[in-house]
């Protein structure tokens, strides 16, 4: 399919890939102009520097920049985008927070790398209670797992998470944040009152659902295209002391999905009788129950599990928790109870933990420092996430799960599946997610050798060929597209306005070149 462009975008794109070739052939002027800024002593030219903002957690993808900004505020970035923007060249900008993303998103060939994490020590914004406890204002460049350790220092906490905490509160909104609190609160996104962005323009903006709303919704899961995310301010509400956290096993998929979907029916953000967190996963023969989310099972109880995996090749793992402190205590149990109610899990096969609130969000740290111990962390990891309609979640079972994965026996990781509400999201926002009221994240974490690397993703693309042949309207998280068709697709009916707001907010593709939306034929 061809895909139609305005003339004004065609004509930004091909002077922007012209300056780009210009650009590449004047990089000693890009750095000798560089150096005239007073921000000069912050631009780092030192090779380990450039060799770590050259790769990312995926290990796949490699663009080395010309330098690497270490700001020690957010005027520093707005200095250095001001330059930019203003210069005859311009030159490409990528903000990058812990680089979780495992396809160059936060890469910068031949431009400049902001290193936002130099921030934490310096004058940006870093962690601020509001007196009355309501909200944080919280820097870009924090990891949400400081966030967690100075709001529960007050008694309070966010609401909404991602399964992994070493993420910057600017990385994860510029995507989404999803993980097991989505189906009741929504995405980190869906939890956010206001925003300070620079935008490819250089302008310092604070923006709300009230005030500059257009840059705010843009932003919010806009990939890092529209302005770099300096502060958010988050709402808070008290903190539980404790979890109850519980794993239920299925061998009928069915049975597995439909469990889910009631328990996510109960949703009210106020409702203390729903859960906090619901999650689903796979357990396959071909694998381990020593990954990174196997640490739950007691040894007593891992026989049993293996054997029912060797039986059946896939097991189907429900995770549920709920929260209780000093004033639940008592009646945390009944409340679990009547909620698992008429569940349809195999009979002997639910296990349970008790917990310390931090301890369950903080859950993926503690095997993180197992693999790197092994020197199993920094590999490759060819990721692969989708949202997958309720209505064609069966039919993705049969034809991936238990035909893809299972024929070519090479997962090896985590397989997330479990299910969202729509009604939790802003459709206002830039994040794309099916049209239905209930659909599945599933996501394949898989990790891999520096050699094979490419079978996994051999694989991820049998999966997606798989879902166009069968119809089903899959949507990408973490998304990555190497065409501007996959992209139009990707957005769809979003694709006017995403386009509209990147010639308002950086006309000069200035920002997040990484992700290949406005430059994939370079």
């Amino acid at each position: 399919m061809a895909v139609a462009l305005p003339s004004f975008l065609t004509a930004i794109m091909i002077m922007s890939r012209l300056m780009a070739f210009i650009g590449i052939t004047r990089n000693n002027d890009m750095s000798s102009k560089l150096q005239s800024l007073v921000i000069a002593p912050k631009l780092s030219y030192d090779p380990s520097a450039i060799e770590s903002a050259s790769q990312d957690f995926g290990h796949i993808v490699k663009a080395v920049p010309q330098a690497v900004l270490l700001p020690s505020s957010p005027w520093d970035i707005a200095s250095l985008v001001n330059f930019s923007y203003s210069n005859s060249v311009p030159f490409i900008i990528a903000a990058r927070g812990n680089s979780h993303s495992v396809n160059g998103q936060a890469m910068a060939k031949n431009g400049v790398v902001i290193d936002m994490t130099s921030m934490k020590n310096g004058n940006g914004t870093g962690i601020r209670i509001a007196s009355d406890g309501s909200y944080a204002d919280v820097g870009g460049q924090q990891f949400w797992i400081d966030v967690l350790n100075a709001t529960l220092g007050l008694g309070l906490t966010p609401v909404s998470w991602t399964d992994y905490l070493y993420l910057t509160v600017g990385g994860t909104l510029s995507n989404a944040g999803i993980s097991g609190q989505t189906f009741q609160y929504g995405p980190q996104i869906s939890n956010v009152y206001e925003i300070d962005v620079i935008t490819g323009t250089a302008d310092f903006v604070t923006c709300s659902p009230n005030n500059n709303s257009d840059l705010f919704y843009a932003a919010l899961g806009g990939l890092g295209q529209f302005g770099i995310i300096t502060r958010a301010r988050i709402p808070l509400e008290p903190a539980p002391k404790r979890v109850k956290w519980v794993r239920m096993l299925y061998t009928d998929f069915s049975d597995f999905t439909r469990d889910q979907e009631l328990l996510i029916s109960k949703n009210g953000r106020n409702d203390n009788k729903a859960l906090n967190y619901l999650e689903g996963s796979l357990l396959l023969d071909q694998g381990s129950l020593d990954n990174w989310r196997s640490s739950f099972f007691q040894p007593q109880d891992q026989p049993k599990i293996i054997s029912l995996i060797t039986k059946f090749r896939i097991v189907y793992c429900l995770e549920i928790v709920k929260h209780y402190d000093g004033q639940t205590k008592t009646t945390v149990d009944k409340d679990l109870q009547q909620l698992l109610k008429g569940l349809s899990y195999l009979p002997g096969f639910m296990f349970e933990k008790d917990a310390k609130y931090e301890e369950f969000l903080n859950r993926v740290h503690s095997e993180e420092l197992k693999l790197k111990a092994k020197g199993l962390w920094d590999v490759p990891h060819p990721w692969l996430n989708l949202f997958i309609p309720k209505s064609k979640i069966s039919d993705f079972n049969d034809g991936v799960f238990k035909s893809i994965v299972l024929q070519r026996n090479i997962t090896t990781g985590p397989v997330l599946v479990y299910p969202m509400n729509r009604k939790k999201w802003d459709d206002r926002m830039s994040a794309v997610i099916p049209d239905e009221e209930i659909f599945y994240t599933v996501g394949l974490l898989q990790s891999s050798g520096f050699d094979d690397w490419r079978t996994f993703e051999d694989q991820n693309k049998e999966i997606l060929q798989f879902c166009e042949k069968a119809g089903i309207k899959v949507k990408q998280y973490l998304p990555h597209y190497t065409t501007k068709e996959g992209w139009v697709n990707h957005f769809g009916s979003k694709w006017s306005t995403f386009q509209k707001r990147k010639l308002q907010f950086d006309p000069k593709l200035l920002l997040s070149p990484g992700q290949r939306i406005f430059n994939n034929n370079e």
